[in-house]
């Protein structure tokens, strides 16, 4: 597999990054985990508007979802060849509805349908995707949140969502070639259970998993990056870096 760092920011881009987002490629065949502010655009930096195959969505706030809303004008207003087939979309209850919303204005309330196959996301479950096998399991946030298991030939790569500590993550993460984890808190100066990790936390569930390799990710502008590397670096024997904006992994 190889993993592309859309965007990385966490609750709203930065003067550097996108908010979340991340593409997963196989065999040709194109995944992309979340799109929040801002990703469209860079998504477009690697690979072309109409070449994903499948989008999963962890949940539905904006800086994991909200681009959403400007690719269904690309997919439903294309003018060259015609209006896109439908493209599965898996998010959690309701996601079709939260985009509709968001969008205010789609020429009918089923219009998004047309170009996004909408399928709901359930706890502990698994479905294929081309070549790839997704795991997917609630994980701790304040809405319906899952993390995902991606597995291809053997190998596997893991992505937390946005989370607060809990067992269903670390055991997606369990032996994990690549886990990719939020660490939006820094340890010591936030404490809001069931909202985010810290450097620390990260590190701690990696260790815990017994994964081999740990990338941080979902660093909102306002949180010092070093400092939550020091603290996974700490917590984690393994190596440890932090997400950057166009970093490409092979799995």
């Amino acid at each position: 597999m190889k993993l592309t760092v859309v965007g990385c920011s966490g609750s709203f881009p930065s003067a550097e990054s996108a908010c979340s987002s991340y593409l997963v490629e196989a065999d040709g065949y194109r995944l992309l985990l979340d799109m929040g502010n801002g990703a469209l655009g860079e998504l477009q930096r690697h690979c072309g508007l109409y070449d994903l195959d499948a989008i999963v969505l962890s949940h539905l706030h904006a800086d994991h979802c909200i681009d959403m809303c400007a690719y269904f004008v690309a997919r439903y207003y294309r003018h060259e060849g015609g209006r896109c087939e439908a493209i599965p979309v898996y998010g959690p209850a309701g996601t079709e509805q939260r985009l509709t919303t968001a969008y205010a204005d789609t020429p009918s309330e089923k219009s998004m349908s047309e170009v996004f196959d909408f399928r709901d996301l359930a706890p502990r479950s698994t479905f294929r995707l081309g070549p790839l096998t997704v795991t997917a399991n609630r994980v701790r946030h304040p809405v319906e949140t899952y993390g995902f298991r991606v597995e291809h030939e053997g190998r596997t790569l893991v992505y937390s969502g946005d989370t607060g500590p809990c067992d269903a993550l670390c055991g997606l993460a369990r032996g994990a070639d690549l886990f990719l984890c939020e660490a939006s808190f820094t340890d010591g100066k936030e404490d809001i259970p069931e909202l985010h990790l810290n450097g620390r936390q990260a590190g701690e569930c990696a260790q815990r998993a017994d994964a081999r390799r740990l990338v941080l990710t979902h660093i909102p502008p306002w949180t010092d990056p070093r400092h939550n590397l020091r603290d996974a670096q700490a917590a984690f024997s393994g190596p440890v870096e932090m997400a950057r904006p166009g970093a490409v992994y092979e799995i």
